[in-house]
């Protein structure tokens, strides 16, 4: 492995040499789900775009889940290069390796099972339901493939290869998409051809992942363990950073869902309009996402050299750009928003209902850009039981108590305490911040 600079210069341009790369990646993503969309949307029947759809979904919350392979690894690297350590991290680098290998050889053990519980939750009818288990057990060989890339780009992203890190997500979702109008046009694959698809770029993402950390001279192979009985304390402080990054997305996971969950309890109407207005949410987040792995990567060289400034510093000029993105939207929510949802759906009475709860969108930005933010810190501090701990709470003292009391505001009352969630995560990891910047 090569000898890293840890002296990263904190600037406006270093903060978008990170961030601009991992934006232009996130955004790549739902480019590929409207391919997607579009291919199997040309098939004779609709059971076909609702097992892709539902399949589709399904793997989304089971990776998601698995994402602190990536967090945690990006964590770690950062603080390693920034103590001149990063030759040193191999075997905790490829300790993750096996952990994702060991987690997708469970996944393909229980893949039947996996597949039964997941379509029986979602309820779907039972053409969805067969055709969209004939997509799961395509799809699902493709997990070591997905996992290990989380590891790959945790390792790219903790050294500020940033551009790397899109040029694999890139390669994954052109071959994604390519082979999707290969198998369902040309060959007539239906569902099958599009989780095909899917499982081949994912190996094929995990090569050049392979290569290009190469290129950086990173080598997760050949494995060089130690099998002995003795204690590792590192390696228990890799699976408490893992286990509790782990126990923060599952109640992340549980919010969202149990947001969807209580907007069906309200009709099909309100479910639709939230699910539009979701997509607002989640286009803000692949921006600041961006800005949330500039802040893990800064984060983390500054906690690893034991540069205070250099950590305050970051802070505030990834604290600026998170802020004013925020307020951007909330400005483009506020003048284009009708606008944008008439072009996510033309069903007037959902663009009605959907305009109704648009204010609660306008905020949304504002309020929630800090939890993104300091997750970000908090991944390259690896503080994660703070990390923990915050979302425990925001999720059960905040969360779900402000949903039991704000239920005779109808929806309005349901959005109000996702309000309440997002504010409470900045809020609570906040307190955490003036010990973390003074103790490094």
């Amino acid at each position: 492995m090569p000898k890293q600079a840890n002296n990263l210069v904190v600037s406006h341009r270093q903060i978008w040499q990170i961030a601009g790369p991992m934006i232009l990646a996130n955004i790549s993503v739902p480019f590929l789900g409207m391919v997607d969309t579009a291919v199997v949307g040309r098939l004779d029947a609709p059971h076909f775009l609702g097992a892709v759809a539902v399949g589709t979904l399904i793997f989304s919350f089971l990776f998601w889940g698995f994402g602190f392979l990536r967090m945690a690894t990006t964590g770690v690297i950062a603080q390693a290069v920034g103590r001149d350590e990063l030759a040193q991290q191999q075997p905790l680098i490829q300790k993750t390796l096996l952990l994702a290998l060991f987690i997708a050889s469970l996944l393909l053990l229980f893949r039947s099972s996996l597949s039964q519980i997941a379509f029986y939750a979602m309820g779907a009818s039972d053409l969805v339901t067969q055709f969209g288990q004939d997509y799961f057990s395509i799809r699902i060989w493709s997990s070591p493939a997905i996992l290990v890339n989380y590891v790959v780009l945790g390792c790219l992203i903790g050294i500020s290869a940033t551009r790397s890190a899109l040029i694999l997500v890139l390669i994954v979702n052109i071959t994604n998409i390519i082979l999707d109008l290969l198998f369902v046009i040309v060959f007539d694959m239906a569902v099958e051809g599009v989780a095909l698809a899917s499982v081949i770029a994912e190996y094929l993402g995990l090569i050049t992942g392979l290569i290009l950390l190469k290129r950086h001279r990173i080598h997760l192979l050949p494995f060089q363990l130690d099998f002995s009985l003795k204690p590792d304390f590192k390696l228990r402080q890799l699976l408490q950073l893992h286990g509790n990054i782990f126990i923060r997305t599952l109640c992340l996971m549980f919010s969202f869902a149990f947001f969807m969950a209580q907007s069906a309890q309200q009709g099909d109407i309100v479910l639709a309009a939230n699910a539009v207005l979701l997509h607002f949410i989640t286009f803000m987040a692949f921006f600041l996402d961006g800005f949330a792995n500039a802040t893990e990567v800064i984060t983390g060289r500054a906690i690893g050299s034991k540069n205070q400034q250099q950590l305050k510093q970051g802070l505030i000029y990834t604290a600026l750009w998170s802020g004013s993105i925020a307020l951007l939207f909330s400005l483009n929510y506020f003048v284009w928003g009708p606008s944008i949802i008439n072009l996510l759906t033309t069903l007037p009475d959902v663009i009605a209902a959907a305009n109704q709860y648009l204010t609660w969108l306008i905020i949304a930005p504002v309020i929630g850009v800090w939890s993104y933010l300091f997750d970000g810190f908090f991944i390259g501090a690896t503080r994660s039981t703070e990390m923990r701990n915050t979302m425990l709470f925001s999720t059960l003292f905040c969360y779900l108590p402000a949903w039991y009391f704000l239920q005779y505001l109808g929806n309005h009352g349901l959005w109000l305490a996702i309000i309440i969630f997002l504010a409470a995560r900045g809020i609570s990891q906040a307190i955490y911040l003036p010990k973390i910047l003074s103790n490094n």
